[in-house]
């Protein structure tokens, strides 16, 4: 029976495994972006019609919160692959340090 308190040793990030991460991520940040574009063009074209106050009001709140959780979800996935960029160009400086010394 093994002891649960023991933990693996983790894997430590390499480059290579951050710049792929990131183009995954820019993928997946792309493919919501077009889908952002394509929601945004289809409210655009087809706008509410009814003469009800309150529909209108239902109908606007809908479309806003639908267009920001797309957009919300595209700029995490962008923003997530800068930073794996970033910690990639770090992780190289940090490799030149260290192999320096």
């Amino acid at each position: 029976m093994s002891d649960s308190s023991e933990k693996p040793n983790p894997k430590k990030p390499t480059p290579a495994n951050c710049l792929m991460g990131a183009m995954i991520s820019g993928a997946l940040g792309y493919a919501l972006y077009t889908l952002t574009a394509s929601i945004i063009q289809t409210f655009a074209t087809k706008p509410l019609t009814s003469s009800n106050t309150l529909v209108l009001r239902i109908g606007s709140l809908v479309r806003t919160l639908v267009t920001g959780v797309a957009s919300l979800a595209t700029f995490v996935f962008f923003f997530v692959a800068f930073g794996l960029i970033l910690l990639a160009i770090q992780l190289l400086f940090q490799k030149e340090k260290t192999t320096e010394s």
